[in-house]
């Protein structure tokens, strides 16, 4: 007989939001991760910068 101790709960818990949301934070930090100075990563970061200030509303000034 196996009894359900709240520590088994609590880890079938996080497993089915893992299953269902997928992992919430990457294995690994930035500053864990190798500089990559690619021009397309450039791009794309100027891509998004740019994105989120089209999203400003004109009564928050630029």
């Amino acid at each position: 007989m196996h009894l359900v101790t709240r520590d088994d709960e609590g880890w079938r818990r996080s497993r089915r939001l893992a299953e269902v949301f997928g992992d919430s934070e990457p294995a690994t930090t930035t500053d864990e991760r190798p500089d990559s100075d690619s021009a397309e990563e450039r791009r794309g970061q100027r891509d998004r910068e740019a994105w989120l200030r089209d999203q400003i509303p004109p009564h928050h000034g630029s």
